[in-house]
């Protein structure tokens, strides 16, 4: 545990100009460690008695899991002026910011590699522990990008940890509207089915660039419902056009990957939780859908390589 005279020297006594962002469990510092290590630090709303409970579960499951996929958790800090965990720094910031910001832009192949990590990092939680983990808050806003632009899930604030005999869990505590699988919102239910739903809503909006709460949709229509009309005759119409450069033709080999991806997405947020696949199964099909579409582009460049030399 690091000392808070540590946090204060680190972040210039929490000065404005180390702030990263400020959301409604807290605020984000941006600090140097004396060891010289570039860190995050996130430090919680002590006048919320529930957020700080939330801190002793991030800290629980944090302290379970490794992947790298993950955010790491370096150290925490808790006394009675702070609740403090200090995580690895990430300096891409997060995937809300990539996909709505007008000075982002991310390609088609560089939203399916983010994906990816993050169903590698959920299939983790469900499937590569003793006891399965729910997230429960999986969104854009809670995935963070390094340097390399490889995504890591972050903040676990309101997870649970199932145990190894019991599937589902009930919680009082809700996610994200619009994120939120169908039976969490209405019964408190929570299991790794809640966290596919949201994987497969997250799927629609890094496609699609439109946020599940988007005000274009009135409150008859969802993001899912849109994009459904839409499969498979008119995808093109709804997808992002920040997925191609003005220089890019888009062609058969996109179309594929694309509506590949919604279907994708459509199996994992089925209404019904029973209906869902799993995330195995979701890393398996994303792995494949990325692995044909590199396949697709190296083989065409190789046959207009072919014919340049003819």
């Amino acid at each position: 545990m690091v000392p808070y005279r540590e946090l204060l020297q680190a972040t210039d006594n929490f000065s404005e100009s180390n702030l990263l962002g400020v959301g409604s469990s807290g605020s984000v510092f941006k600090g140097i460690l004396s060891d010289g290590n570039l860190v995050a630090i996130k430090v919680l709303n002590l006048k919320d008695e529930e957020i700080c409970k939330r801190f002793d579960a991030e800290c629980e499951v944090m302290r379970r899991i490794r992947h790298r996929n993950l955010v790491k958790v370096i150290t925490t800090c808790s006394n009675e002026y702070i609740r403090a965990i200090v995580l690895q720094y990430m300096p891409n910031g997060n995937l809300e910011n990539w996909l709505h910001r007008q000075d982002y832009v991310l390609d088609l192949l560089q939203r399916i590699n983010i994906m990816l990590d993050v169903a590698m990092a959920i299939e983790y939680l469900h499937h590569g522990y003793d006891d399965q983990v729910v997230h429960c808050d999986l969104k854009p806003a809670n995935v963070l990008l390094d340097a390399d632009m490889v995504a890591h899930v972050s903040d676990f604030g309101i997870s649970k940890i199932l145990a190894q005999d019991k599937s589902n869990a009930q919680t009082n505590t809700l996610g994200t509207i619009g994120y939120i699988a169908p039976e969490y919102g209405s019964q408190g239910i929570v299991s790794t089915a809640g966290d596919v739903y949201s994987f497969g809503i997250m799927l629609l909006e890094a496609l699609s660039g439109k946020r599940p709460t988007d005000e274009i949709f009135p409150e008859n229509l969802s993001l899912k419902q849109w994009v459904t009309a839409s499969h498979p005759n008119s995808l093109m119409e709804i997808i992002d056009s920040n997925l191609f450069q003005e220089e890019d033709e888009v062609n058969t080999r996109h179309k594929i990957c694309i509506s590949c991806v919604i279907e994708l997405a459509l199996d994992c947020s089925k209404e019904a939780p029973e209906e869902r696949i799993n995330m195995k199964e979701a890393v398996i099909r994303l792995a494949n859908i990325r692995k044909k579409f590199l396949e697709t582009n190296k083989t065409q460049s190789t046959t207009l390589e072919q014919h340049n030399l003819l």
